[in-house]
């Protein structure tokens, strides 16, 4: 008998936000291999002796992804059901995907159970609204944590600069004078708003807003760190008109700016 992997999004930190189908499939498992990023409320409301901590943080103690795709065929083999936690959703910029071709290629089922991506959740709950008629009607979602093998990154910042819309970086703190620097040599306007939405949901998030001139010296100023997302465009200003009436700011989520 072989068990069966599920590929599972935890949202974007808010057990509020964690999906119906996730929580049963969470409560049912004999095993849980979680990320670093679902939030610790959700973390907490798991029986510590299923918990499997095989997460990674930028610059800091991680788990090779090798380490996390052996031990889901292991336990699957044991017929153990497993599911894999993930932040956001399996399949954007978590390597979902490698873990899937990694079941695959061992005769492992799986399933993979969408998350609220932090892309899209971590704006909007700053206020920022990705899309939106009076501004863009596009959005690029980019990775800011490449794969630190490669040769030479896969992101064009000048297409992405000429294209226009809203830019979401995810995982992009640290690189942040990287990346700003090269859609500024792109020829993007410097007082294009910006904003850094650090812990999104999460009971201490923070919100630090600038332009894109001037975006690291206010993350280095507020002490911005990851986890954040940084959103580039002009609906990163829509956040001023309406961050009065913001019930999740309300409720005590901190004010950088």
């Amino acid at each position: 008998m072989t068990g069966t992997v599920y590929l599972v999004g935890s949202g974007p930190g808010d057990p509020d936000l964690l999906t119906v189908r996730a929580r049963r499939l969470i409560e049912s498992a004999d095993v849980v291999l979680h990320d670093k990023l679902p939030g610790a409320e959700i973390l907490e409301s798991i029986p510590e002796a299923k918990r499997e901590d095989v997460g990674k943080r930028a610059g800091g103690e991680w788990t090779p992804q090798e380490y996390t795709n052996r031990r889901l065929v292991e336990l699957a083999e044991e017929d153990k059901t497993v599911v894999r936690l993930k932040g956001g959703d399996p399949f954007v910029f978590g390597r979902g995907g490698e873990e899937a071709e990694h079941l695959a290629d061992n005769g492992i089922p799986f399933e993979y159970v969408p998350g609220v991506t932090s892309a899209i959740a971590g704006a909007g709950v700053a206020g920022i609204p990705v899309t939106h008629r009076d501004h863009t009607s596009s959005v690029s979602f980019v990775t800011g944590h490449e794969d630190p093998t490669k040769d030479e990154s896969a992101i064009d910042w000048h297409a992405l600069a000429d294209t226009g819309g809203t830019l979401v970086v995810l995982m992009g703190v640290g690189k942040l004078p990287a990346y700003t620097g090269e859609l500024l040599d792109a020829g993007m306007d410097p007082e294009t708003p910006v904003a850094l939405i650090e812990r999104a949901t999460w009971p201490d998030q923070r919100v630090a807003s600038g332009t894109l001139e001037t975006i690291v010296d206010v993350r280095d100023s507020e002490g911005i760190e990851p986890p954040a997302i940084t959103v580039v465009g002009d609906v990163a200003a829509t956040r001023e008109r309406v961050k009065a009436f913001l019930r999740n700011e309300r409720d005590g989520r901190e004010e950088t700016e």
